[in-house]
C-alpha cells in the first residue's frame, strides 16, 4: 500500500533484492493440540484446497495459514546475523538446506475462528515495493472467508510486511468490519510516524489499543516482546487444553534467528533487547512444547522449537 511505504526504514537496508515468488505446496495439514502431540497429520484437516491455503485444529478451532508472499535479500552481512563471521551464517543456512547468496523470509498470516468471531493475526506486505506479496486477500477467499467477515485483526507490529494489507491501493480497508488490535505503545509509535498518517486515519475508529500483556479478546493473550518495535506482541490463542504461540517478529529466520538468537537483525530497533527477548522467546517456547506458528518461516510456519547442543533448532510439523 502506497501510503506505508516511507515507513520502511529498517527494513530498507536490505530489502531491495531479487523478489521472487514462493510456488511450494503447501504441506499435509497438521492438528495442534496440548499437551503437545506426535508431529504427525493424522486426525487433521482436510487437505488444504490451494497452495496458499493450510488448515489445521487449534483443540477444536478451525485454524488457516494463509500465505501472502515472500522477501529475499542478500546474505551480505547488512541484515541478518549482522557481525557475524559470513563463513557461519552460510554454514547455518547450507545445514538448514538454504542457498548461501541470498536470504529468504516467507510472508503469512494467520486466521482463526473461534466462535462467532473471524481473527486475523497481522495482514501481510500488501503491495510493498520490497516484497514479492499481496496475495493475502486471495488466500482468504480461498479459505472460505471474505474480507468484509472477519471481524478482529491482531497486529504484532507496525512494520509494512504485517500492517501493509490493512488498505488497498486506494487507501481503503480491506477489512472493513474489523477491530484493529495492537498495543498501546505500538498505536502510539504508528501514529507518531508522519509516513504512516493516512493509515493511522484510516484504522484511527476501529483500533483497540491495549496493554501489553493483556487478553485482548477470550481465548488471546498478547505476549510483550521487546526490543523489535516500540510494542511488538506475540499472541497465545488458547482452546481448553490446546494452544497456538503466534510469535510475530520474535524470531525472523528458521535457522539463523533460531539457532543463532544473539546474533543481531538489522530489523530490531533494540538490538540488545531482541536478543534477550528473542533467547527468552525460544526457552519459553521450548520448555513449554507448545506449538509455534511464526509468519516468517518457511510456509506454513508451524512446528515447535527445541533444545539442542547449547541452543535451538526448529522442527516443523510434518
Amino acid at each position: 500500500m502506497r501510503s506505508v511505504r516511507p515507513a520502511r526504514a529498517l527494513l530498507a537496508i536490505a530489502l531491495a533484492a531479487v523478489l521472487v515468488a514462493c510456488a511450494e505446496p503447501a504441506p499435509p495439514p497438521a492438528t495442534v493440540d496440548a499437551p503437545p502431540p506426535p508431529m504427525t497429520t493424522a486426525d487433521a484437516a482436510p487437505a488444504a484446497d490451494s497452495a496458499d491455503v493450510h488448515r489445521f485444529k487449534i483443540g477444536t478451532l478451525d485454524a488457516v495459514v494463509l500465505r501472502d508472499g515472500d522477501i529475499r535479500f542478500p546474505n551480505d552481512g547488512k541484515t541478518v546475523g549482522v557481525g557475524a563471521p559470513k563463513a557461519e551464517v552460510d554454514a547455518l543456512l547450507t545445514k538448514a538446506g538454504e542457498p548461501t547468496d541470498t536470504v529468504h523470509l516467507s510472508v503469512q498470516a494467520l486466521l482463526v475462528r473461534s466462535g462467532d468471531r473471524v481473527l486475523l493475526f497481522d495482514t501481510g506486505a500488501g503491495d510493498a515495493d520490497f516484497a514479492d506479496a499481496g496475495r493475502l486477500p486471495a488466500s482468504v477467499r480461498a479459505a472460505g472467508v471474505e474480507p468484509a467477515e472477519v471481524t478482529d485483526i491482531f497486529i504484532s507490529h507496525a512494520h509494512p510486511d504485517h500492517v501493509g494489507g490493512l488498505l488497498d491501493d486506494a487507501g481503503q480497508a480491506v477489512f472493513a468490519s474489523a477491530t484493529v488490535h495492537l498495543s498501546a505503545p505500538e498505536w502510539q509509535a504508528l501514529q507518531a510516524d508522519p509516513a504512516n498518517a493516512a493509515l493511522a486515519a484510516a484504522i484511527s475508529p476501529r483500533v483497540d489499543a491495549f496493554a501489553p500483556g493483556a487478553e485482548v479478546v477470550p481465548g488471546v493473550t498478547a505476549v510483550a516482546v521487546e526490543g523489535h518495535t516500540a510494542g511488538h506482541s506475540a499472541y497465545e490463542i488458547v482452546d481448553g487444553d490446546a494452544r497456538l504461540f503466534y510469535i510475530g517478529d520474535g524470531a525472523h529466520h528458521f535457522a539463523v534467528s533460531v539457532q543463532r538468537p544473539q546474533w543481531t537483525i538489522a530489523f530490531d530497533g533494540d538490538a540488545p533487547a531482541a536478543e534477550a527477548s528473542r533467547e527468552a522467546l525460544l526457552a519459553r517456547a521450548a520448555d513449554s512444547g507448545v506449538t509455534v506458528a511464526s509468519p516468517h518461516f518457511p510456509y506454513p510456519g508451524l512446528g515447535r522449537i527445541v533444545r539442542r547442543e547449547g541452543s535451538f533448532v526448529w522442527a516443523p510439523l510434518q
